[in-house]
């Protein structure tokens, strides 16, 4: 059974699953499918988040030194690995650290 639906990736996938070029084309489809916002805080991908993420304060040794390298990071549940969506990097570790998810 094929990953991929004519156009694009069935939403959501298995982030485990997913090479590293699938889970690229999945971060885009998301993108293109949220308009382009974030879809944990709302904003546009290529700006900010929302004040109140900015505001948030991150412990950044619980995340890989690489983690804020990369703007757009596709969120997924890290128990099932279902992907949820395309997030700031800064939302993603919003959502680890303040949220468990």
């Amino acid at each position: 059974m094929s990953k991929m639906l004519f156009g694009g990736f069935k939403l959501p996938q298995d982030y485990r699953k997913l090479t590293s070029q699938e889970r690229r084309r999945v971060r885009e489809q998301y993108i293109e499918e949220q308009n382009g916002r974030c879809a944990y805080c709302g904003e546009f991908l290529d700006s900010n988040p929302s004040e109140e993420i900015r505001n948030k304060w991150i412990n950044k040794s619980l995340f890989p030194d690489s983690m804020f390298n990369h703007p757009v990071h596709l969120d997924h549940d890290h128990d099932t690995g279902m992907t949820r969506g395309a997030v700031h990097a800064k939302c993603n570790a919003v959502l680890w650290q303040y949220h468990g998810k």
